[in-house]
């Protein structure tokens, strides 16, 4: 029942009839209030409201009787508004008319009441007496008179509740909150007042004037307490102006002073880069310092006081006469030198080059030769290129670079993406083949490259890859996520996080210039670091230099190298075996965002238990293997994969949970090369299982599907291993130390009608039985039925075995096999007996499970649709019922 509706009351009826007194309802509320029961005080409140003659004139009568109460007063007075507003909107009568005088009367009292009380009133009263449409000039004497008091943050919300924005400007709201670092309240103060966002941007970004001095605004604020102004250095300012610019979508033009101190902050980059790193080559330097710099003299003298610190006065007349900076700007020791070298007619180079030359001897050199580096930037040259990039069971090593942006608003766009390969590198101009978007060459470009990352047999090399493919999607809308398609990728910027957690100890290397990231890690792994001097090079302009070509190459040659090193010497760095908890790279969400398919969070290096290994042996060394030839074995981190196989007619094992882990790296050391594979287990058990089969090249068929017995003991579903005959190890690597899954790949077919009688027979079997009783059981066996040449008619799964024959079968336990496997026909419901169409049942001749036709192996078939051939199948068409065991 509707606690405001007084029908099902008649107390209350009564009450409405005759009008209920608004304070005698506040002092029943206040009772209730004291003891904190709020669903009865919520029921009370609407039953006296609508009580009520009139509820907004009893509710003026309640707040201004609260008036001057300390302590519950107002939380009680701010809390019967809420619920009085709340029980208006759930009224089906209209509120008062638009402008009416009753409307007008009730406004003017409310915005008395508003005057005298806590700001936690306002919205709830502006909301009931509709406060936007009364006297404004009542409410804009209230708002001054509370900034006139230093109520800086109240008048603000007050202001902005009551939608006075307009009437009170944004300048004298808003600086009192800005000195505070109120930056926020600001920002919802101008919430949907786009000329007030605009004065605003004008106004902050006035204070990243260069000279300007903050403290001179805050001096005419003396009322303005907890003042912060290290929030509101130029730096900082214009980092909260350009966020706000690109929120309200206001033209660059608008703020000039902190894009010029953006630039600044860039300059002071470029040159920590240049002279402290020294990881940025001087005509790099030197084409960015001219786009940051340009005709501004103040930056101009900016950068001369920056080269004046970061080197000596040759350096940086040197610098100064390459960047034409004007002669005035520098100061007197440099002005010398740079006259110095005008009247040479030439800057001192030589030793320069000299040292440049003496650096690069030190670095990681490019181990192919020049002529293997092919630059492809037409959908020709993609075509030609195609099968190299593409190769199964290949690794590769993938980079992408782009032009540095150090402005508002840019965005960096990939410019050239690497792929190396054994003994070659692949440049693709991104820039050339993603023009025009929908032409021939930006449309094979995409679908080359989501077919080389999608496909789990090519294992891809990235340092930090998540970040670099993003960037790919805003040039190639067809390549938007494609970081999320990634198979079989591997992110060494993980291994190398994992080697740093194993105290890998660091190279010794000059602080000033240390290294880090792929650099370090080349340094580490390979004894040379990476020369990254041209990292920050303008990668858009075409042609690229020499210099350019050779670090890309280098830049993702060096993943092959790296990996093969970690391979061979694992243990050095204190890595598992086949680095499989070291592969899967990180994306970086939010806790609880989905990650994507093929990247995912690293195993420890101490866990070795955590690593998915699948080892394969293969009957014959035929290219093409069929799934029945094929073996594996299973860390028990692979259950899904394991059963997927079996699935299929894959001889799978699975380590059980009592073995050690590290059992699966000493059947590795069994098996020949290339036979063990690294699955990853962040993918479905479908998606691991196509992965295993193309990787090693198996031949699955419609009749594979189910040829393998699939019985999984108790223990299985709750241990999550298998079970199985120890004493029938079908692997031939080790005896299995637990229960495994049966895995038997013989059946025997039993008619309906036989199955009838031996189901009888079973359930009639009870102790030792007279001699006239097993007459009667050896007489009913006996009549097995007739055992075609064929299928029985509608038979739609008619695997390749031989029927059931009574010398299959103990005379003396008719459900017992001759081998003393019992068949289990306790788990055959009696109903299946009675499907229409059945004639048929299989069962397992090593552990005595039945199945019969069901609906699974249409289900198998469409999920491993694309790696079934064409062979003739024994369910076509569709859908073909399976063997679908019975309930265990």
């Amino acid at each position: 029942m509707d606690p405001g509706d007084p029908a099902g009351d008649p107390a209350a009826g009564e009450r409405h009839r005759m009008g209920r007194d608004p304070l005698l309802l506040l002092q029943a509320l206040q009772t209730l209030w004291s003891t904190r029961e709020r669903k009865q005080l919520r029921e009370e409140a609407w039953r006296g409201f609508a009580a009520l003659d009139d509820p907004l004139a009893g509710l003026l009568d309640m707040l201004e009787s609260c008036r001057g109460q300390r302590g519950e007063g107002p939380s009680l007075a701010a809390w019967i508004s809420h619920q009085l507003q709340c029980w208006l909107q759930a009224q089906p009568c209209p509120s008062l008319a638009q402008h009416s005088l009753r409307l007008k009367q009730l406004q003017a009292r409310a915005v008395k009441v508003l005057t005298e009380s806590p700001p936690s009133l306002a919205a709830p009263l502006a909301s009931i007496f509709q406060l936007q449409d009364a006297d404004r000039s009542c409410l804009l004497a209230h708002v001054h008179r509370l900034h006139h008091e230093g109520r800086f943050r109240e008048a603000a919300t007050l202001g902005a509740t009551l939608k006075l924005q307009s009437e009170l400007g944004v300048e004298k709201m808003s600086i009192p909150l800005l000195l505070q670092d109120k930056v926020a309240l600001v920002e919802r103060y101008v919430a949907g007042f786009p000329d007030l966002q605009r004065r605003l941007l004008v106004l902050m970004d006035s204070w990243c004037q260069p000279g300007f001095d903050i403290k001179d605004v805050a001096r005419r604020y003396p009322e303005v307490t907890s003042l912060s102004l290290e929030k509101l250095s130029p730096k900082a300012l214009s980092r909260q102006v350009l966020r706000l610019q690109e929120r309200y979508g206001v033209a660059p033009a608008l703020c000039p002073n902190a894009a010029i101190q953006q630039r600044l902050a860039a300059l002071r980059h470029l040159c920590h880069k240049r002279f402290v790193e020294k990881s940025l080559s001087q005509e790099n330097w030197t084409d960015h310092v001219q786009g940051l710099v340009g005709q501004s003299p103040w930056l101009q003298e900016q950068l001369s006081q920056l080269l004046v610190s970061h080197s000596d006065p040759v350096t940086a007349a040197q610098c100064a006469m390459e960047l034409l900076l004007p002669e005035e700007r520098l100061p007197a020791a440099v002005a010398v030198e740079l006259r110095r070298f005008r009247l040479q007619g030439r800057a001192t180079e030589a030793d320069s080059r000299l040292e440049v030359k003496d650096m690069k001897d030190r670095y990681y050199q490019l181990p192919i030769p020049r002529e293997n580096v092919h630059l492809l930037a037409s959908w020709e040259d993609l075509t030609r290129h195609e099968g190299a990039l593409l190769q199964c069971h290949q690794v590769v090593g993938v980079d992408v670079e782009w032009t540095p942006v150090f402005v508002a608003g840019g965005r960096p766009r990939p410019s050239l993406l690497q792929v190396a390969v054994e003994g070659h590198v692949f440049l693709l101009d991104v820039l050339a083949l993603s023009q025009p978007p929908t032409g021939q060459g930006a449309q094979a470009f995409s679908r080359l490259v989501a077919q080389l990352l999608s496909d789990p047999s090519i294992t891809k090399l990235g340092y930090g890859m998540v970040g670099d493919l993003q960037k790919l999607g805003t040039s190639c809308p067809a390549l938007a996520h494609v970081e999320k398609q990634i198979l079989g990728g591997m992110d060494l910027l993980l291994v190398h996080r994992q080697m740093r957690v194993a105290s890998v100890p660091a190279p010794a290397v000059d602080r000033a210039r240390e290294l880090r990231g792929l650099s370090l890690l080349v340094q580490q792994v390979l004894g040379t670091a990476l020369d990254k001097t041209q990292q920050l090079s303008n990668w858009d302009r075409r042609p690229l230099c020499e210099e350019q070509v050779i670090y890309a190459a280098a830049d993702a040659y060096c993943l092959l190298e790296v990996h093969q090193a970690l391979c061979r010497e694992p243990a050095r760095f204190h890595l598992s075996e086949d680095l499989a908890g070291s592969r899967r790279p990180r994306h970086r969400e939010r806790p609880g965002a989905r990650k994507p398919p093929g990247l995912q969070k690293a195993s420890a290096p101490a866990a070795p238990r955590q690593v998915p290994v699948a080892v394969a042996v293969s009957e014959g060394a035929a290219p093409q293997i069929p799934a029945r030839a094929f073996r594996v074995v299973c860390d028990n981190m692979l259950q899904g994969l394991a059963r997927s196989l079996r699935c299929l007619g894959v001889d799978a094992r699975m380590l059980g949970n009592g073995e050690d882990h590290r059992r699966a790296a000493e059947l590795r050391a069994q098996v020949g090369a290339g036979r063990c594979l690294s699955v990853d287990c962040s993918l479905k058990a479908q998606q691991q299982a196509k992965a295993v089969l193309k990787h090693f090249n198996v031949r699955v068929t419609h009749a594979d599907i189910f040829s393998r017995c699939q019985t999984q003991s108790f223990e299985e579903r709750a241990e999550g291993w298998g079970m199985g005959h120890p004493e029938k190890p079908r692997l031939g690597l080790s005896t299995p130390s637990g229960p495994q899954a049966c895995n038997c790949d013989q059946y025997l077919k039993v008619s309906r009608d036989m199955m009838k009688q031996l189901m009888w027979l079973s359930s009639h079997q009870e102790g030792p039985r007279s001699s006239g009783d097993e007459a009667t059981q050896s007489q009913a066996v006996q009549e097995p039925g007739p055992a075609p040449d064929a299928a029985p008619e509608g038979c739609t799964y008619d695997r390749p075995c031989r029927w059931l024959q009574m010398a299959d079968l103990r005379a003396e336990t008719p459900d017992m096999l001759a081998d003393g496997t019992r068949l289990q026909l306790a788990g055959v419901p009696v109903g299946v007996l009675r499907t229409p169409g059945l004639r048929c049942f299989y069962c397992c001749t090593g552990c005595g499970k039945v199945f019969w036709d069901g609906s699974h192996l249409g289900r198998v078939a469409t999920h491993f649709r694309d790696m079934l051939e064409s062979a003739p199948s024994p369910c076509e068409p569709s859908p073909a019922p399976s063997p679908a065991s019975s309930p265990f």
